[in-house]
């Protein structure tokens, strides 16, 4: 991923309400986030290829899982009408866990091995009809891209950022102003990151640094921990078509405002923590036209 341009770290602004007569403030409401959604591989529930093993037992929570060995490399693609994610699959027998972003119907999934040079043959496919249980679903849990567990550190400090919010709104704030302040754009690890890389969240909020990909995950991970739907998304961004990861998250709240920018109530919104963490004009992000979404994770 190339180097990101740099965006101005906004400023929200919420009323406080204040308790009648007393000259104190209190709290009209507090956020209460759902129980934690995970996500898992079980063995004993997964369709078996041979060398390939594919649980869709988490289908209706938007996930599967899948592990494979091989002494070669492998791919493993998601594929539901004109949608197709390809990922790196590990292939000693780690489990996986792959989001079905597509919303509902006919998924096909495939795992393929490295014959020759960057030809690939497949190993086993799958098809399965897929009913989520909301379309939220896929970005309310881990997976190999967005990696957390409840136990992590990052969760942990995403439950510690919500206790004083009043709602989903407040929650989005505190973690946008934290990773603003915690962590700053890798130049180096820009420079150097090869394919296949994947983030850890906890290491980008441990060591203050990070790139694209990791500034999303780590949002991400924190913000679905708590309950609220987040995206993570790879494009391009004009005017100079730089591929790029950024986040949107989903409220039913209206009412905010950062800046530069409304935030849509009852949509999905764009948050580039990127460009906020680390200092350009807040034109940048504007209504969002310059931003080409391409990949949803």
């Amino acid at each position: 991923m190339g180097l990101c341009a740099l965006l101005l770290c906004a400023g929200f602004f919420f009323g406080i309400p204040t308790g009648r007569g007393s000259g104190l403030s209190v709290r009209a409401s507090a956020y209460s986030a759902p129980a934690f959604r995970g996500a898992a591989y079980h063995e004993d529930a997964a369709v078996d290829g041979g060398r390939v093993k594919i649980d869709t037992s988490g289908a209706s929570e938007g996930y599967v899982a899948v592990s494979a060995t091989s002494d070669r490399r492998l791919k493993f693609q998601v594929i539901k009408g004109e949608d197709t994610y390809t990922y790196d699959l590990p292939n000693d027998g780690t489990p996986g866990i792959f989001p079905l972003q597509s919303g509902d119907g006919s998924y096909f999934f495939r795992v393929m091995e490295n014959v020759v040079d960057k030809k690939y043959s497949e190993l086993y496919s799958l098809t399965v009809d897929v009913r989520l249980l909301d379309p939220y679903q896929p970005f309310l849990r881990p997976s190999t891209y967005i990696s957390y567990t409840e136990e992590s550190e990052c969760v942990q400090k995403a439950a510690e950022l919500a206790e004083p919010a009043d709602d989903a709104l407040g929650v989005v704030t505190a973690v946008y102003s934290f990773v603003c302040r915690q962590v700053t754009y890798d130049r180096e690890k820009a420079a150097t990151v090869k394919s296949g890389y994947l983030p850890d969240p906890d290491e980008t909020m441990r060591t203050g640094k990070g790139i694209c990909f990791d500034y999303a995950a780590l949002a991400a991970s924190m913000l679905r921990s708590q309950g609220i739907p987040t995206k993570m998304v790879f494009g391009y961004v004009s005017p100079n078509g730089l591929y790029h990861a950024w986040n949107m998250f989903y409220t039913e709240q209206t009412g905010w405002v950062t800046v530069g920018f409304q935030v849509s109530g009852k949509d999905w919104n764009r948050l580039d923590l990127t460009f906020s963490a680390n200092g350009q004009d807040a034109s940048f992000i504007g209504d969002g036209s310059n931003y080409s979404d391409v990949y949803f994770y």
